[in-house]
């Protein structure tokens, strides 16, 4: 039996974070195809598959970043979140935003879990790793829609 590899929409600007959630994924312990979109509204066009996206798979995760272009994070968790296709899709915000009100904001716009980005690379890795193992190792995602 082929498993298919868990599919995870990367919604960051940021070169250097990509790069580093990119070389994390590689040594993951299930297959992992990882999505790339550098804006908010490139995120949205993806899960709704509309102009170049139209032939993308539903990712089973998010991981959303706050400082997007085009259009906010917040933005982009709060369409999600309020459309009734997509807001089974459980959404990781990771940003590097502590701040208290960005996290509340961010629960109360549905987002399923928020991580404060790190600045160290071993501590990056690790908070990668962590959400590999818990989300894509314990906890049961919805199946993907075609």
């Amino acid at each position: 039996m082929t498993i298919s590899p868990v599919e995870i929409l990367l919604v960051e600007d940021d070169p250097g974070d990509i790069e580093l959630i990119q070389e994390t994924i590689k040594s993951a312990k299930i297959k992992i195809k990882l999505q790339i979109v550098n804006n908010g509204a490139d995120a949205i066009s993806y899960l709704k598959k509309e102009d170049s996206y139209s032939d993308k798979n539903e990712p089973g995760l998010v991981i959303l970043d706050l400082n997007l272009p085009l259009k906010s994070g917040m933005d982009v968790l709060d369409e999600i979140k309020s459309n009734e296709e997509l807001k089974h899709i459980p959404i990781i915000v990771m940003s590097t935003s502590d701040q208290e009100s960005d996290v509340i904001k961010s629960y109360k716009l549905g987002a399923n879990s928020y991580v404060t980005k790190p600045m160290g690379i071993d501590e990056f890795s690790h908070i990668v790793s962590t959400i590999e193992d818990f989300w894509l190792s314990i906890v049961k995602l919805p199946k993907r829609t075609a």
